[in-house]
């Protein structure tokens, strides 16, 4: 199938990637325009995951209210204060402190977890398998799916995306570095409750 320009044209302006890469997907799609983004937004997410051991000290600190009685303050950082001027970021942050208000995360990312938590509500998995009578030798492998659902309920980046629960908030950042070319680092952020101490 031959690759015409205005099928690299059209493909750019659905994802914003250099002409070069456009033309490469198509031929690898076989000129199928779907598979082409998708071929893209694979090659993108490879290429997010290399980029995350590089210095990301741009970016902005964002506030999210949410019917005067929820609040969240969050920084994200990138590598350029080029990125962190771009519509599609400070779209980014808004979503990422609406995220924060509305699904109640504790922490970024389940590194920050302390020991002690995990350790608490570890053993109260274990307990409550064993209650249920299940075997022995499954009981590791039904708490550490429990688990996983713990950290996808209090980890900001585990947790599925409110504007598409077929991705998580993870997903989301990846595609944004993915698309901007940059390490993007979701760095903290605070949450208020009105009320609440």
């Amino acid at each position: 199938m031959t690759i015409t320009a205005d099928m690299v044209k059209q493909l750019r302006d659905m994802t914003g990637a250099g002409m070069m890469e456009c033309k490469k997907a198509l031929g690898e799609a076989q000129g199928d325009l779907q598979k082409a983004v998708d071929v893209l937004r694979k090659s993108g997410i490879a290429k997010a995951e290399k980029r995350s051991d590089r210095a990301a000290s741009q970016g902005r600190i964002d506030a999210y209210i949410h019917d005067s009685r929820i609040g969240v303050l969050i920084e994200i950082n990138c590598e350029t204060d080029f990125v962190s001027r771009t519509d599609e970021f400070q779209r980014l942050c808004r979503d990422l402190g609406m995220q924060a208000a509305a699904a109640g995360a504790d922490y970024v990312r389940r590194e920050e977890v302390p020991a002690e938590r995990i350790e608490r509500e570890r053993a109260i998995y274990v307990d409550q398998v064993k209650n249920e009578g299940k075997p022995a030798a499954i009981v590791d492998k039904i708490v550490d799916g429990k688990l996983n659902k713990f950290y996808s309920e209090v980890c900001l980046m585990e947790q599925p995306f409110i504007k598409d629960d077929k991705k998580s908030v993870g997903d989301l950042v990846k595609e944004m570095s993915a698309k901007t070319g940059e390490n993007i680092v979701v760095r903290r952020f605070v949450r208020y409750r009105l009320g609440a101490e």
